[in-house]
């Protein structure tokens, strides 16, 4: 790597080297002088510079070993003070102004000797006000407690007594002019609400009143001055020194640094410990939150991942055996969960090591460019800047992973397995056997999958499409200018939204119940006894009109909302171009419903597809029908009650997991089409 021949600051300012030696070395470099390069690096010791620099670091090392002394006399006098915040700004102060005697004189020679003496000239000018100030906040602290000692109890009593005779006058002043309020609202001359607020307003201007007529009492003064005093001694301090670290930080920023390292090699010798990187690059602060990775890993993410400290399973490994030749109370179920894990943990581990190689590879190359590490405090203030996002993700991260994350893959590595009936406790790898039986439609569960599948679809396609169609249909009636009572039909539109899904399927499955009321009407029309729950064709039919039932008051508040913001200029400037209804609808109407909800209407159609609520509490996927289905589901299932009930009645779970696999990509892949095909995502 080249020596740059100009430095840089975080803002891309350059500067010029003041290192003579490294200068003629990026000289020498840039116009490609071999022999000048070895000249130089063999005479490095005798170059000019070098002696100089050499000579500088020694009188700094003779200088550092001798200020414990000379600091010595003065800080004896510094502990006399009581206050520790005191006693430290004054050791400050006589430790900077030594400082900054020193390296004022080099701040030509070296970019560090400019940065120290910087530093010790800010604090020689700043630390002096604040020990200023503090003296001055302990000193009224003081006179104010003695003042509270020296209070004369008569006096006190006297002070009490005249307060309480002003907070009855302020009292009876507050009462008249609410009085007046009122009278002035019974004469119609103002309104309740002005009454409401004026009231409020007197007595906000009574409460000042009498908290500034108590603080003529003596001793509720003197208590909230110490109160006061109290905090300006802590508050106050900190503030100044937020400040003074900030400027501090600003000079880092504008100070650059020169080193002699050609090329970054820390960040490699610290990759095998996170934290060592940053411990090398001269931020120890930064290093111990490294540490903390760094016992994550090597103490909970490796050893969880050999298996050290799993339930009953063998980390890594287990998901690979599956429990293979285990013992009699091993599951491969637990060995694939606790694999998950610890596949999850080792990936949380190697982010941590790749941000930890990542950090600390910017800070080295950033300070081969000039530009300064940075400091505890400007790390402190970044993690509460720039850092506030991951602070607040990190916590959401490890719970998705741990909540969504491993429930799904664990259902996408169960569907390459054989765990069915006759390996419930123990199952092995098969690969892609079960979507082999699926795509192919083999035995019974493969063909039944294909039947559902279809009435699947057209369940999706009608009752969704009905539901919008009745939704979008009633809110036009009742939008319409010529509509009278719209508030009534907009609250009966709504209620079946406002009632529980759960009541409303449950009441439409007893009345269409052999003997309900709906069952009994409609075979007294037919002159026949018609059951409905016990006929595939009216069960389904059943079934979609319940869902419009339901879903259609969604869509009906959707599209009312859409309409009303629809300006009224649109509709009058189509009339005047010769738009009839119809096309005022389609040009108009239509176009901007589509564009605020296409997106929400996508979702009914996710949504219904896997509805498995309606199909379980109204007939529970009947009526069977066993010569085609079997007695894996019914005739009304959906893929997701047909799911459940492989799972959970047949125990079938890797082919119930291959099916739900299915089913996401599915979805996901109609979804993502039907975003990107919207006019809402198209113009995001």
């Amino acid at each position: 790597m080249k020596i740059p021949l100009q430095l840089l600051d975080d803002v891309g300012r350059d500067y010029p080297r003041k290192n003579a030696y490294l200068r003629d070395l990026a000289n020498a470099s840039e116009q490609g002088d071999k022999a000048a390069l070895k000249r130089l690096i063999a005479e490095k010791d005798e170059h000019p510079y070098m002696v100089r620099l050499n000579a500088y670091l020694k009188e700094k090392d003779a200088f550092m070993s001798v200020l414990p002394k000379i600091l010595e006399a003065e800080w004896e006098k510094a502990e006399a003070y009581e206050d520790p915040v005191l006693r430290r700004l004054e050791k400050d102060y006589l430790r900077q102004r030594e400082l900054a005697k020193f390296y004022t004189p080099y701040v030509d020679l070296s970019y560090d000797a400019e940065y120290e003496a910087r530093r010790a000239t800010l604090k020689v000018n700043r630390l002096p006000v604040m020990i200023a100030d503090r003296k001055r906040q302990i000193e009224d602290l003081r006179h104010a407690k003695s003042e509270q000692l020296r209070q004369d109890p008569t006096e006190q009593t006297a002070a009490k007594s005249r307060f309480r005779n002003r907070r009855n006058n302020i009292r009876r002043a507050t009462a008249k002019k609410n009085r007046e309020l009122k009278h002035l609202m019974s004469q119609g001359q103002i309104s309740r609400k002005a009454v409401k607020q004026g009231v409020a307003s007197n007595k906000k201007e009574a409460a000042v009143l009498v908290q500034a007529e108590k603080m003529q009492i003596p001793s509720v003064y003197n208590r909230d001055l110490i109160d006061n005093l109290n905090h300006q001694l802590k508050q106050g301090y900190r503030d100044q020194a937020k400040l003074l670290q900030d400027e501090l930080a600003d000079i880092a920023r504008t100070t650059p640094v020169e080193t002699t390292q050609k090329r970054p090699w820390k960040f490699l010798a610290g990759a095998p410990i996170p934290g060592l990187g940053q411990w090398l690059n001269g931020q120890p602060r930064k290093a111990l939150w490294f540490f903390l990775g760094a016992l994550f890993t090597f103490v909970i993410a490796i050893p969880y991942a050999l298996g050290y400290g799993n339930y009953r399973g063998q980390g890594i490994a287990g998901l690979i055996s599956l429990a293979e030749d285990g013992k009699r109370l091993d599951r491969s179920i637990i060995f694939m969960i606790e694999g998950i894990i610890a596949i999850f943990l080792i990936l949380f581990a190697v982010v941590i090591y790749l941000f930890a190689i990542r950090d600390a590879y910017k800070v080295e190359t950033d300070k081969l460019k000039g530009i300064r590490p940075k400091n505890a405090f400007e790390i402190k203030r970044t993690s509460e800047t720039k850092g506030f996002p991951y602070k607040v993700s990190v916590p959401a991260l490890i719970l998705i992973t741990f909540i969504v994350l491993v429930p799904i893959v664990t259902a996408f590595l169960l569907s390459f397995t054989n765990m069915d009936p006759q390996h419930q406790s123990k199952f092995t790898w098969v690969g892609f056997e079960n979507y082999r039986t699926i795509f192919l439609g083999e035995g019974m569960i493969g063909s039944v999958f294909w039947r559902i599948l279809g009435w699947t679809v057209i369940w999706t396609l009608a009752a969704t499409t009905l539901t919008i169609i009745v939704g979008f249909s009633t809110a036009m009636m009742v939008n319409n200018e010529r509509v009278k009572g719209k508030r009534f039909f907009r609250t009966i539109f709504i209620l079946p939204w406002a009632v529980p899904a759960f009541i409303t399927i449950m009441f439409f499955s007893i009345m269409m119940a052999p003997g309900g009321y709906i069952s009994e009407a409609l075979s007294s029309l037919a002159g026949q006894i018609v059951n409905i729950k016990h006929d595939p064709v009216l069960t389904r039919i059943a079934l979609i009109l319940i869902q419009t039932w339901c879903g259609s008051a969604y869509v009906f508040l959707l599209t009312t909302g859409v309409l009303q913001a629809i300006p009224a200029d649109l509709y009058e400037a189509a009339k005047i171009d010769g738009a009839n209804a119809r096309q005022r609808l389609t040009a108009v109407t239509l176009p901007l419903v589509l564009f605020q909800t296409g997106p929400l209407l996508i979702n009914q159609y996710t949504f219904n597809f896997n509805n498995y609520t309606i199909i379980r509490i109204f007939n529970d996927g009947g009526p069977t029908e066993p010569s085609l289905y079997g007695n894996l589901a019914g005739t009304s299932d959906l893929l997701i009650s047909y799911i459940y009930k492989l799972t959970m009645n047949k125990e079938n779970q890797a082919l119930g997991a291959a099916i739900a696999i299915l089913i996401s990509i599915g979805l996901i892949i109609v979804a993502f089409v039907g975003y990107r095909r919207t006019a809402a995502f198209k113009e995001s």
